[in-house]
Formats: structure tokens, C-alpha cells, sequence
């Protein structure tokens, strides 16, 4: 199966590392998006902190890549003609930061899947995993989905679920989904008996919740201590950080302890 790549992420790098390891893949293309790259939600251009260089691995693997940078302008649509030309079978989105238009997804045989890091229609739209962990969930996964014209809407093909024990921060949730993504390209893509069945999504089910950037890490001192405990782990390293002012400075917390108050 031809495969036409998107990723930009640490996540990216790593399931395309497996990708190539399967034995129905052969990777023919590669596309990503710089480290710095504009996006509709903010003004000024945004840093992708979990960003991982694939034209490293393109120019190591002599595989056709391109950047898609918004800063200059550039957009998906700009590179019809290459895409077309490729004649793929599928593309996989792992990792990515743009919607992915129908004429692209219809220059590909079966269009254009992506893994969400969620239980779909569960944690839809930006940053899931930090979400899932601010709310407090005890549990997550992810989804294998075809794209659609929608955020995250597209019916649903494989999904694997995992926990979340009280002591995880967002490295080692990171992790696990990363692991769950592996498993289920691996069946998915490596098993030629595997028959894809197509679940559709309840629309009505299905909340979009918002991209993360730094400034939403600021810790607000009057929600009660497991929120603010969930909040501190869902946002440490790799990411940002949850933080606070002290007079007019800010201070990054990158964990903490609830404690009792006879402690």
C-alpha cells in the first residue's frame, strides 16, 4: 500500500519509524510542518514544543518531502499537483496541526485517515490527552478515523483504550497512546486479514474542545486541589508547564503534592 505521510511531532516521528516495519506500507511521500508555523487561533505564529524534524528521516530513506509553512504562505492545497503524481492509495495524518481539505483527501484511493488521541466522539479537536487529564478522567484512548469535513468526525475504524493511574503526568500518558497508535497500525496494516469496518460517529455526541498554547497554563488558585493537582500533571514536561505569578514573575510548577491538612 502506497502511503502518502503528514506528521510534524515526536508522535509522528515514532509511528513513522513504525510505519516502516509493517509489511503492507511502503512510505512515498512525507509532509510536515515546521517547528514555528501560523495557525487560525492565534495572531502570531505558535511553537509546536513536541516538534520532531522528518526531513531527516525523508533524506536518510530517499523519500519525496515537503514543508508545508504557513509563514510563507504555503497551504496542503499548494501541493495538489505532487500529491496527485504520487498516485497513493491512503493518506495518514499522525500527528498533524491542519485540517486536511476533501480534494486532498480525494487524490488518495481510500482518502485520508488519522489516529486521535481520544475515545471519539470523546476529546475531539485540540490537545486531548491534556484535557482528558485536567477533567480528571480515569481512563482514555485512541482512535483510528477517516477524515471528514468536519473536527474529528470521520467514522471510526479501530480504537484501543488505556488508563490513566493517579500517579501519571503527561509524559507517561503520552506514552501510552503513542504505544495504543502502534498496536493498532500494527493491526490494522500489518495483518492481511484484517477486514476495515466503518463505524459512524453520533455528530451529536462529538465536543470540540480547543488548541493549547502556554498562556493557558496559568493555574487558577481557586479551583479545589485535584483539579489544580490534574491540572500541574496534565501540563509538565514535555509540555510547557502549569504556572503561576509571584509578584510580577512567573513560575513554572512542574508538580505537586496534595497533602492533608493535619500533614
Amino acid at each position: 500500500m502506497r502511503v502518502i505521510f503528514f506528521g510534524c511531532t515526536k508522535y509522528s516521528e515514532e509511528l513513522l519509524n513504525h510505519l516502516f516495519g509493517l509489511k503492507n506500507i511502503e512510505i512515498s511521500a512525507i509532509f510536515s510542518i515546521p517547528e514555528e508555523f501560523k495557525i487560525s487561533y492565534s495572531e502570531e505564529p505558535v511553537k509546536n514544543t513536541n516538534f520532531a524534524d522528518l526531513s531527516k528521516i525523508a533524506a536518510e530513506r530517499n523519500i519525496e518531502f515537503h514543508w508545508i509553512n504557513s509563514e510563507k504562505g504555503q497551504r496542503t492545497t499548494d501541493h495538489l499537483d505532487e500529491i496527485k503524481k504520487i498516485n497513493a492509495d491512503i493518506i495518514l495524518v499522525l500527528g498533524w496541526y491542519y485540517m486536511v481539505s476533501k480534494e486532498i483527501r480525494d487524490l488518495t484511493k481510500y482518502g485520508a485517515w488519522g489516529i486521535h488521541a481520544s475515545l471519539l466522539p470523546k476529546y475531539a479537536g485540540g490537545a486531548p490527552l491534556v484535557w482528558a487529564m485536567i477533567d480528571g478522567q480515569k481512563e482514555t484512548g485512541v482512535s483510528l478515523f477517516k477524515l471528514d469535513d468536519g473536527v474529528d468526525d470521520g467514522d471510526i475504524i479501530e480504537q484501543e483504550q488505556f488508563e490513566i493511574e493517579p500517579t501519571d503526568t503527561i509524559n507517561e500518558v503520552y506514552i501510552k497512546a503513542t504505544f495504543a497508535s502502534k498496536n493498532i497500525l500494527k493491526r490494522v496494516f500489518d495483518d492481511v486479514n484484517y477486514q476495515v469496518n466503518f463505524k459512524v460517529q453520533d455528530k451529536s455526541q462529538i465536543q470540540v474542545y480547543p488548541q493549547r498554547s502556554p498562556k493557558d497554563g496559568e493555574i487558577d488558585w481557586s479551583w479545589d486541589n485535584k483539579r489544580i493537582s490534574n491540572f500541574i500533571k496534565a501540563q509538565t514536561k514535555p509540555y510547557p508547564g502549569a504556572w503561576t505569578k509571584i509578584g510580577n514573575k512567573k513560575v513554572i510548577i512542574w508538580s505537586a503534592d496534595i497533602i492533608e491538612e493535619n500533614e
